[in-house]
Protein backbone atom coordinates (compact mmCIF):
# COMPACT_ATOMS: atom_id res chain seq x y z
CA UNK A 1 0.00 0.00 0.00
CA UNK A 2 2.49 2.14 0.76
CA UNK A 3 4.94 1.84 -2.28
CA UNK A 4 1.64 2.49 -4.29
CA UNK A 5 1.51 5.78 -2.50
CA UNK A 6 4.82 6.62 -3.63
CA UNK A 7 4.26 5.64 -7.01
CA UNK A 8 1.41 8.27 -6.76
CA UNK A 9 3.51 10.89 -5.40
CA UNK A 10 6.11 10.29 -7.78
CA UNK A 11 3.97 9.93 -11.19
CA UNK A 12 2.38 13.40 -9.73
CA UNK A 13 5.74 15.29 -9.30
CA UNK A 14 6.41 14.72 -12.86
CA UNK A 15 3.63 15.21 -14.48
CA UNK A 16 3.38 19.03 -12.82
CA UNK A 17 6.63 18.89 -13.98
CA UNK A 18 6.10 18.38 -17.81
CA UNK A 19 3.23 21.26 -17.50
CA UNK A 20 5.93 23.46 -16.16
CA UNK A 21 7.71 22.48 -19.23
CA UNK A 22 4.52 23.06 -21.44
CA UNK A 23 4.23 26.72 -21.25
CA UNK A 24 7.36 27.62 -22.77
CA UNK A 25 6.04 26.89 -25.81
CA UNK A 26 2.11 26.91 -27.46
CA UNK A 27 0.95 25.58 -30.77
CA UNK A 28 -2.12 27.45 -30.68
CA UNK A 29 -4.54 29.08 -28.96
CA UNK A 30 -3.82 31.87 -25.95
CA UNK A 31 -0.51 33.01 -24.64
CA UNK A 32 -0.78 35.09 -21.07
CA UNK A 33 0.82 38.20 -20.77
CA UNK A 34 1.17 40.03 -17.69
CA UNK A 35 2.26 43.45 -17.55
CA UNK A 36 3.36 45.53 -14.71
CA UNK A 37 5.06 48.86 -13.77
CA UNK A 38 8.46 46.94 -14.35
CA UNK A 39 7.78 43.57 -16.35
CA UNK A 40 6.11 42.15 -19.11
CA UNK A 41 6.04 38.39 -19.05
CA UNK A 42 4.99 36.60 -22.16
CA UNK A 43 3.70 33.05 -21.62
CA UNK A 44 5.20 31.23 -24.13
CA UNK A 45 8.99 32.06 -25.91
CA UNK A 46 7.81 29.48 -29.05
CA UNK A 47 4.44 29.75 -30.87
CA UNK A 48 3.39 28.15 -33.89
CA UNK A 49 2.57 30.00 -37.01
CA UNK A 50 -0.61 31.19 -37.46
CA UNK A 51 -3.36 33.09 -35.15
CA UNK A 52 -2.21 33.72 -31.86
CA UNK A 53 -4.17 35.64 -28.78
CA UNK A 54 -2.22 37.39 -26.67
CA UNK A 55 -4.50 38.17 -23.53
CA UNK A 56 -2.51 41.02 -21.90
CA UNK A 57 -3.62 42.01 -17.97
CA UNK A 58 -2.04 44.90 -16.55
CA UNK A 59 -1.11 44.14 -12.81
CA UNK A 60 1.01 47.60 -12.42
CA UNK A 61 -0.15 50.95 -11.04
CA UNK A 62 0.16 52.93 -14.75
CA UNK A 63 -1.75 52.40 -17.62
CA UNK A 64 -0.17 50.56 -20.55
CA UNK A 65 0.08 49.30 -23.85
CA UNK A 66 0.93 45.87 -25.75
CA UNK A 67 2.98 45.63 -29.10
CA UNK A 68 4.25 43.42 -31.19
CA UNK A 69 6.91 44.26 -33.39
CA UNK A 70 8.71 42.31 -36.50
CA UNK A 71 11.79 43.00 -37.59
CA UNK A 72 13.07 46.82 -37.87
CA UNK A 73 10.33 47.64 -35.29
CA UNK A 74 7.52 47.01 -37.56
CA UNK A 75 4.32 47.27 -35.68
CA UNK A 76 2.50 43.93 -36.34
CA UNK A 77 0.01 44.37 -33.90
CA UNK A 78 -1.45 46.90 -30.83
CA UNK A 79 -3.99 46.96 -27.54
CA UNK A 80 -3.49 50.61 -26.12
CA UNK A 81 -5.05 52.07 -22.90
CA UNK A 82 -5.00 48.48 -20.63
CA UNK A 83 -6.03 50.23 -17.03
CA UNK A 84 -4.42 49.21 -13.75
CA UNK A 85 -6.29 45.77 -12.79
CA UNK A 86 -8.04 45.37 -16.46
CA UNK A 87 -7.48 42.74 -19.19
CA UNK A 88 -7.41 43.21 -23.11
CA UNK A 89 -6.91 41.09 -26.39
CA UNK A 90 -4.67 41.42 -29.11
CA UNK A 91 -5.53 38.80 -31.92
CA UNK A 92 -2.84 38.71 -34.60
CA UNK A 93 -2.05 35.99 -37.23
CA UNK A 94 1.89 35.44 -37.28
CA UNK A 95 4.12 34.14 -39.77
CA UNK A 96 7.56 32.30 -39.40
CA UNK A 97 10.37 34.98 -37.63
CA UNK A 98 11.52 36.70 -34.73
CA UNK A 99 9.02 38.69 -32.72
CA UNK A 100 8.98 40.75 -29.70
CA UNK A 101 6.16 41.81 -27.30
CA UNK A 102 6.25 44.79 -25.77
CA UNK A 103 4.76 46.46 -22.83
CA UNK A 104 4.35 50.39 -22.34
CA UNK A 105 3.66 51.11 -18.53
CA UNK A 106 2.48 54.98 -18.71
CA UNK A 107 2.07 54.44 -22.66
CA UNK A 108 5.65 55.96 -23.32
CA UNK A 109 8.85 54.92 -24.24
CA UNK A 110 10.75 51.85 -25.66
CA UNK A 111 8.69 49.56 -23.33
CA UNK A 112 9.56 46.95 -21.86
CA UNK A 113 10.78 44.46 -24.31
CA UNK A 114 10.11 40.20 -24.78
CA UNK A 115 11.54 38.09 -28.00
CA UNK A 116 9.34 34.82 -29.03
CA UNK A 117 10.29 33.19 -32.49
CA UNK A 118 7.55 31.65 -34.44
CA UNK A 119 7.84 28.73 -36.39
CA UNK A 120 5.94 26.78 -39.02
CA UNK A 121 4.56 27.84 -42.31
Amino acid sequence: MNSNRALVGVVSVLALGLTGCASETASSGDVIVKASDSECAISAKKLDAGPVTFKVTNNGSMVTEFYIYAEGDRIIGEVENIGPGLSRNLVVDLSKGTYEGTCKPGMQGDGIRETFTVTGE
